[in-house]
């Protein structure tokens, strides 16, 4: 693991699923999906092509706080469709530092106009810490007087 690994490995660690809901669906249903995917946001595609992005925040923003329902209004109503996306060339601090300024959590990867998988916040979270704990552990096997490596 290396600080300037590219989020493709990290998409070959974490499996490249990418959960989406049609356009027209419901935003009930597409919360459903959420709630039974375990996933803060999902993928708007229509044959294969990525419109846009729904998350708990639009949820929140733009059907409950306008007391709309969810049931009666479509997901293309409240998508976000300027979707922020990065390549698996990109490097792990590149969409860390991507997110951070555009404030997203979830970053979907793309080949050309294909979505090859989406990371969250959370999986570069995740990533950074056990980057940081591998260089603790050589760190102490070195003061240690361990020369071997750590594994």
């Amino acid at each position: 693991m290396k600080a300037t690994a590219k989020i493709g490995s990290l998409l070959g660690e974490k499996g490249g699923s990418v959960w989406s809901v049609a356009p027209s669906a419901s935003v009930f249903d597409a919360i459903a999906e959420m709630a039974e995917k375990g996933v803060g946001a999902l993928l708007v595609m229509s044959d294969g092509q990525l419109l846009g992005i729904i998350s708990e925040r639009d949820y929140t923003r733009k059907v409950i706080l306008k007391g709309h329902s969810s049931k009666d209004t479509r997901v293309d109503e409240i998508m976000t469709a300027d979707v922020v996306t990065a390549t698996a060339e990109e490097t792990v601090e590149g969409a860390m530092r991507l997110m951070t300024e555009r404030r997203i959590r979830h970053l979907p990867v793309v080949e050309g106009e294909r979505v090859v998988g989406v990371l969250s916040i959370g999986d570069l979270v995740k990533w950074t810490i056990s980057l940081h704990e591998e260089t603790i552990a050589h760190l102490t096997s070195y003061i240690s007087g361990g020369y071997g490596v750590v594994g």
